[in-house]
């Protein structure tokens, strides 16, 4: 059975780090297609970072220079660094990997077939 689990969540004040961590098992096809989300309370989901089938990376302006996403194949890992976190980056994010009908390049939320169910990020100013 597919499934992703992310970790990492927590409370911290403006300015800190977190790093969240996605670990796969099951049939998803580490290291082709899987990014990052986040939805807040009362707003849309949104796309934060996500890694192609190219090993290109993809950052949501609002969060670049701020946050990195990296995976560790092996390990079948995907991670998101976060550092100089603001009140705004607070919400439920989500690990998603890409399924069978991702056909490479720039993956669109269409893509993402596959969703863990989330790991809570509060920032306080």
């Amino acid at each position: 059975q597919a499934q992703l689990v992310e970790s990492g969540g927590d409370s911290v004040q403006s300015g800190g780090s977190l790093r969240l961590s996605c670990a796969a098992s099951g049939d998803i096809y580490v290291g082709y297609c899987w990014g990052w989300f986040r939805q807040a309370s009362g707003k849309e989901r949104e796309a934060v970072a996500a890694i192609d089938s190219y090993q290109d990376t993809i950052v949501a302006d609002s969060v670049k220079g701020r946050f990195t996403i990296s995976q560790d194949n092996a390990k079948r890992m995907l991670y998101l660094q976060m550092s100089s976190l603001k009140p705004e980056d607070t919400a439920r994010y989500y690990c998603a990997a890409c399924g069978s009908s991702y056909r490479g390049g720039y993956p669109t939320d269409a893509d993402f077939a596959y969703w863990g169910q989330g790991t809570q990020v509060t920032v306080s100013s």
